[in-house]
């Protein structure tokens, strides 16, 4: 066994890990928990968040017009921010709200300079985002989506142009809390590779189902939630670009 330990404040909460060289999942072992970005290190991490009670709030709107709005609008080569505050400029229009507005509305709108901060920005995409939410309010108008799981949400979503199963999973599992999705970026992508949960054959694009299937098999081995998993690892990595770019170069791969 591995004895971690998190410091709270002037007392020490201990977390019992399965020892280094046990798999979490046949083929993977657990490594030490102080070893970034190990298997250990990834539940060892989680644990801390929530005994140090940072908790995460995933939902971005109030309804699930305005989750959706909030995911489509990031993404894909703008900023989070910038998605953000596209958001926030559309919200402050009442596009959420009752009746949707037009696909030329829509345009207008995200043509128009956003405020982010103390300075305005420009959104890229505008006309083909605009036509994106476009289609996926009238939907949501015209139809009721299902709730009862991560993936029933998921797959109604798919339906939708631009939203593909990165987009869907994000919101279904913003909206729905769920663990049954993941939501499979470069850097979640970078730490399967590295800890040795994901397929290095595989790929996002073509085989986001199958990475996915794995991710989730390997929270189910390191017994955390999934959704509690993806966030916590997209945070690290994120935050480590630099050495995590270190690590693949000695590793040996590149992705």
């Amino acid at each position: 066994m591995q004895n971690a330990s998190i410091c709270i404040a002037d007392r020490f909460v201990f977390i019992e890990l399965p020892s280094p060289d046990a798999e979490v999942i046949p083929g993977v072992r657990w490594g030490s928990f102080d070893a970034f970005p190990s298997p250990a290190y990834w539940a060892y991490q989680v644990h801390a968040r929530k005994v140090c009670g940072i908790g995460i709030q995933y939902k971005l709107g109030a309804s699930l017009k305005e989750e959706v709005g909030a995911c489509l609008l990031g993404g894909h080569g703008i900023p989070a921010a910038v998605g953000l505050a596209a958001f926030s400029h559309l919200k402050e229009r009442n596009a959420f709200e009752g009746k949707s507005p037009d696909l030329p509305t829509l345009q207008k709108w995200l043509s128009e300079p956003i405020t982010m901060g103390e300075r305005q920005v420009k959104y890229r995409f505008a006309a083909q985002k605009a036509k994106y939410l476009s289609e996926a309010l009238r939907k949501l108008d015209d139809e009721l989506a299902p709730c009862e799981s991560g993936r029933a949400l998921r797959t109604w979503l798919l339906q939708i142009p631009g939203i593909g199963f990165k987009t869907g999973s994000w919101i279904a599992r913003n909206w729905l809390n769920a663990d049954d999705v993941a939501i499979l970026d470069i850097h979640v992508y970078r730490a399967g590779i590295l800890a040795g949960f994901f397929d290095p054959t595989a790929s996002i694009d073509r085989h986001y189902e199958r990475l996915e299937e794995q991710f989730l098999q390997f929270a189910l081995g390191l017994n955390v939630r999934a959704s509690e998993l993806d966030a916590t690892i997209w945070y690290e990595m994120m935050s480590s670009r630099l050495t995590v770019h270190r690590i693949l170069s000695e590793s040996n791969h590149c992705c």
